[in-house]
């Protein structure tokens, strides 16, 4: 960075400053346009240093365009006009010169939202991200984004904005129209009857009526009422519930074609959540693009064709630069899609199906033997027996396995097991034990090591029914939840997890993935109800679910069977 007097004519205004022309204006509109400092410079000169960096033309004005444009009016008066004094900057980025081109701006008070916007979308494309263009500027990130939200806008409506005929309030509400409730609202305005204020967010967001015009289905097929001419373009759904059930039928037939086509992910948006482009890149088919289908609360349906996030793009680029294969070198490639059972789902389902497998384990004591063997030949060192140490991660699942049917059936052969093992123990009521020992007898030597001896000789005092049943409960009893060895022996076992467990409320609760539980509400009560709520919030897909599952008495997700299946 240094100082430096520079001619008028090698300087021009920057692309990158914010408020740059698409082509250099006429000598009249730069004096419209300096036309509040003119008096000033032509009075005492150019006060303050224009930021510049150099280029192949010359030097680019970063800040100061104004201030140029008053020198190039007053130069056209007088024939001449000093060199300007600059502040060079080498060495700069675009988004670098960008930010400096904002961050003078800002610090005078006059960038609107519509230049801030052009500004941060223009960052965006250099790759920041929201949450560093918020720390570049000293603002929340929840202002970039909004700023970032007037890209949903139609040019018409950024022009009355310009024109000081919209204010800023009605600017942001308009974002949140679809493109063609603005240019209905455009229609209005031509006939000086546009709503403005609360007037404008009601006749937005105040009526439930849907235009026939979404509907992605055929409506002379439709049951319900429509208000007007069935075939008017002007007529309404008088019945939102009805529509949107019909509407979603038609959208997952959508969905199914894009999977159909061999689109590497098809996402059904939540009913009116926005998608936020601009945290998106463009990706092929080919490269891992996905499909994203946003439903609004208006009844239009957008989609929006291959796309992958802005940090599997950066990850790509990088992986490229590091010369890794990558399957489309032009592109990026979307990332595996994240697996819809969370970490406190996934302790349901291991404390659940384990308890299955061990009632199964218990039942086959010959298996059960070999099992047992497997271990003592498997382990490495000295095979050491104690009972699973897996817990609940919650009092929830904790309350939901201990008050199911396998777990009181596992507690009650602990208590046969123990009676049959007391004398070993140096109790004639086994019951004492429970205090001691929870329900179990695995592992009960490492205090005692004289216990290995009394067990034996207790054993050989049983017959070898006995002594099978006790290997089995021990092998049960160590068995590892939410291992291979309790899924290998589940599904060898042919275990019916639904014959010992029922889907209660903390089954449901754990549920946190739209399109997995509308999977189930498929698998439960047929593809067709599940695609009529197919971009329903969760708690009401949930809800579908919970009703339909009241009514069976066979259903078992894929998630608790064995083999388990997502």
């Amino acid at each position: 960075m240094h100082s430096q007097n520079i001619q008028l004519k090698d300087l021009h205004v920057s692309p990158f400053n914010m408020r740059a022309e698409k082509k250099e204006p006429s000598l009249k509109r730069m004096a419209e346009i300096a036309a509040n400092i003119i008096p000033t410079v032509r009075e005492r000169g150019i006060l303050q240093d224009l930021i510049v960096r150099p280029n192949n033309q010359g030097f680019e004005i970063l800040a100061g365009r104004r201030r140029f444009y008053a020198a190039r009016v007053i130069e056209a008066e007088r024939g001449s006009f000093d060199p300007l004094k600059c502040d060079v900057r080498e060495g700069l980025d675009d988004a670098a010169a960008l930010e400096i081109s904002l961050i003078e701006n800002v610090a005078r008070e006059d960038a609107d939202e519509l230049a801030e916007y052009e500004t941060y979308a223009g960052l965006i494309k250099l790759g920041k991200k929201p949450a560093e263009i918020a720390l570049t500027f000293g603002i929340t990130e929840h202002k970039v984004t909004q700023r970032l939200a007037l890209a949903n806008l139609l040019p018409a409506i950024r022009d009355l904005y310009r024109c000081e005929e919209l204010d800023p309030g009605d600017l942001q509400l308009l974002t949140m129209a679809t493109k063609a409730q603005q240019r209905d609202w455009l229609k209005l305005y031509d006939e000086r009857d546009a709503p403005t204020g609360t007037q404008l967010k009601g006749w937005l967001f105040g009526g439930s009526a849907i235009a026939t015009k979404f509907a992605l289905f055929d409506l002379a097929s439709y049951p319900g009422k429509i208000v007007g001419d069935l075939f008017s373009k002007d007529g309404l759904f008088a019945d939102a519930d009805a529509f949107w059930m019909a509407q979603d039928e038609a959208l997952a037939a959508r969905r199914d074609t894009y999977l159909a086509a061999k689109w590497s992910e098809v996402v059904v948006m939540e009913r009116g959540q926005r998608f936020p482009e601009w945290d998106f890149v463009k990706a092929s088919k080919k490269a891992g693009g996905r499909v994203y289908i946003e439903p609004t609360h208006t009844g239009e349906v957008r989609f929006h064709e291959g796309y992958v996030t802005q940090g599997e793009a950066t990850k790509a680029k990088k992986r490229k630069s590091a010369g890794e294969p990558v399957e489309d070198e032009s592109e990026p490639t979307a990332a595996a899609p994240r697996s819809p059972i969370t970490n406190a789902m996934q302790n349901y389902l291991d404390m659940h199906r384990h308890a299955a497998v061990r009632l199964a384990v218990i039942a086959r004591p010959a298996d059960a033997l070999r099992l047992m063997v497997a271990h003592a030949v498997a382990a490495s060192g000295n095979w050491t027996v104690k009972p699973d140490s897996r817990r609940a991660s919650s009092d929830a699942v904790r309350d939901s396995v201990a008050s199911s049917a396998a777990q009181t059936l596992f507690e009650a052969e602990a208590k046969q097991v123990r009676k049959l093992l007391a004398p070993a123990f140096k109790s004639a009521d086994a019951d004492a034990e429970d205090e001691d020992h929870d329900s179990g007898v695995a592992g009960r030597g490492y205090n005692d090591p004289d216990l290995t001896v009394r067990v034996f000789q207790r054993l050989l005092k049983l017959k070898d029914m006995e002594v099978a049943r006790i290997a089995a409960f021990a092998m049960a009893e160590t068995l590892a939840s939410g291992s291979d060895v309790t899924d290998a022996f589940g599904a060898f076992a042919k275990v019916e997890t639904r014959a010992h467990w029922t889907p209660d409320q903390t089954f449901f609760d754990l549920m946190r993935d739209r399109t997995s539980v509308n999977a189930m509400l498929a698998d439960l009560s047929g593809k067709k109800a599940a695609d009529r709520l197919v971009s329903a919030k969760l708690k009401d897909q949930r809800a579908a679910l919970v009703t339909a599952a009241a009514v069976s008495t066979d259903w078992c997700p894929g998630w608790m069977a064995f083999p388990a299946t997502l």
